[in-house]
């Protein structure tokens, strides 16, 4: 297309572009850019498990997720397409050490209105037939969670944001901006030059090094985090329900009718060319993940590996996405830094940056706490300064700076 003009240029065509692009547009904005350096969703979006479930303890996290929730449920009618949601209900497995922080942020959720609860092993044997849960503490219970289609519901968002005006430029990577006199004037890209008063940097694993020629110094880590399928055809394991295991540092959720998905917690690996990494779990990742596996679902044992993938994640120190107007920078907006839970915060995060930029701040969530300024030197936001658990990925962070404890 080579566009030399648009009135908003939004970088990055993953899952959280294409909803911002969206979003600008259903509120009347359709003089949008939407740039891709590859095709849509082949970023962090196309290596994701897309689980969508509301198990955070922060609550500008739980609201969001729970917004997102929502939206999933009912894609179809208000967006169009098919993002593919499926409602398997979410479960949660945490040991004594982690009792009191799951039964603090179930009650935080259900503050918020999220419909879920701690339940008995006897109600969850029920919903999970087939786990050993001798050594849960607590289980909490989602019944309404589930998966979407990652790559589904970003060609979803891309398509009625085109029906509605905006226009797409792929395989046109974004290579720098123009600023002048304190404001954003064009985008540059390896297809020429683009003016524009504003642009959105959604580009994740690459939004770093985008911004760093002007002094931006983003707090991002890229790290590999990798995903093993086992076929259950040789276990009866139906109506398998998606489950966040912090007791065994595990993740899972069915895939079709015969596979399931797992993968891990931990820091991953850090990747310093998002361009360049491994595709495919190791073998050591392979047999640590279903070991753990086995211990929580013991009939596993006797699936079949089948094959899967690694993708990206992109990292702030307090796991909080940056969703922010850049201050210093007119019309300079940034959207990233979602730590593999881009695909479940979608819907609400690309509502509040549509927000922000039309109107100067967002109304659907308060989403002051995922400011920049947040990581500067003594200022305290209250989200990196406190004992944060971010259960679909089972780290702690006590602040900005410290170091991972797995």
């Amino acid at each position: 297309m080579n566009a030399t003009t648009a009135g908003t240029v939004i970088i990055g065509g993953g899952v959280m572009g294409c909803s911002i692009a969206y979003n600008l547009a259903v509120k009347g904005m359709t003089d949008v850019l939407l740039l891709e350096r590859d095709v849509l969703g082949s970023g962090s979006t196309g290596r994701s498990t897309a689980s969508v479930h509301t198990h955070f303890s922060t609550e500008t996290l739980a609201r969001m997720a729970w917004n997102s929730l929502l939206m999933f449920q009912r894609f179809n009618d208000v967006v169009g397409g098919e993002c593919g949601f499926t409602e398997t209900g979410h479960l949660v497995f945490a040991g004594k050490s982690d009792y009191a922080r799951t039964i603090a942020s179930v009650s935080l959720q259900k503050n918020i209105g999220i419909e879920t609860d701690i339940i008995d092993r006897k109600d969850a044997a029920e919903i999970a037939p087939g786990f050993d849960l001798d050594d849960c503490s607590a289980i909490a219970y989602e019944p309404l969670s589930g998966y979407a289609d990652a790559s589904g519901t970003t060609l979803a968002y891309a398509a009625r944001a085109r029906q509605l005006g905006v226009r797409t430029d792929l395989q046109s990577p974004a290579t720098s901006l123009e600023i002048k006199a304190g404001r954003v004037s064009a985008v540059v890209t390896s297809q020429g030059r683009i003016s524009t008063d504003s642009a959105i940097v959604a580009a994740g694993p690459w939004s770093k090094d985008l911004l760093a020629p002007y002094g931006i110094d983003l707090p991002l880590r890229v790290t590999r985090h990798e995903v093993a399928a086992f076929s259950r055809r040789a276990v009866d394991l139906n109506n398998l329900p998606g489950a966040s295991d912090i007791a065994n540092q595990i993740y899972l959720r069915p895939e079709g009718k015969d596979l399931m998905l797992v993968g891990s917690g931990g820091p991953g690996e850090i990747v310093q060319n998002a361009c360049e990494y491994g595709h495919r779990p190791t073998q050591g990742f392979i047999e640590s993940v279903w070991t753990r596996l086995v211990k929580r679902i013991p009939i596993m044992k006797h699936a079949e590996y089948t094959n899967e993938f690694a993708g990206l994640y992109t990292s702030t120190p307090d796991r909080h996405p940056i969703v922010d107007q850049l201050g210093g920078i007119e019309g300079l907006y940034l959207c990233t830094g979602f730590s593999g839970h881009g695909i479940m915060l979608a819907p609400a995060a690309g509502t509040a940056m549509a927000e922000l930029v039309l109107d100067g701040e967002a109304s659907s969530i308060d989403i002051s706490s995922l400011r920049m300024t947040r990581f500067q030197p003594g200022h305290h936001s209250g989200v990196e300064q406190k004992h944060i658990v971010e259960y679909g990925e089972y780290r702690e962070y006590r602040e900005y700076g410290a170091d991972i404890v797995v």
